[in-house]
């Protein structure tokens, strides 16, 4: 018997070495839905819908988020708090951020009451960069 016809001799069929890819493709198709799935999900924050109108994109900031959803609450960086203790934390919370602006999103179906309160608050507290959120207008040509 020679090496060349290996143990089974001449008539043994010839060793192929294929990658099956449909297992791989399976395999990643099933991850891509997860990933669909999870990833609303896995993102965190206040879910605020806010009004649309001609604006300029924010900076890359370290800016203090105030927002306002459509029931009234009211949230610093994604900590609900009562218009009380917003009004005594806000100072607190910009001096310790080392004085940013901060920013106030509003949702389009909120009270223009507790939206004006807000701002009004931040004034009293003497934060002057105070700046509104809004959607970017696409424009139809």
């Amino acid at each position: 018997m020679s090496l060349r016809n290996g143990l089974y001799g001449a008539r043994s069929l010839p060793l192929t070495a294929d990658i099956n890819l449909i297992n791989l493709v399976d395999v990643a198709f099933t991850l891509l839905i997860i990933f669909m799935i999870t990833a609303p999900i896995l993102q965190g924050g206040v879910e605020i819908r806010v009004p649309q109108a001609e604006v300029a994109p924010l900076p890359a900031s370290d800016a203090i988020i105030v927002s306002i959803d459509r029931e009234g609450s009211i949230y610093i960086i994604d900590a609900k708090v009562t218009f009380d203790e917003f009004k005594s934390a806000i100072a607190d919370v910009w001096k310790q951020k080392g004085s940013p602006p901060v920013y106030v999103q509003g949702d389009e179906a909120a009270s223009y009451g507790i939206v004006l309160k807000v701002i009004a608050a931040l004034k009293a507290a003497e934060i002057d960069a105070v700046g509104l959120i809004a959607e970017p207008e696409f424009k139809r040509r």
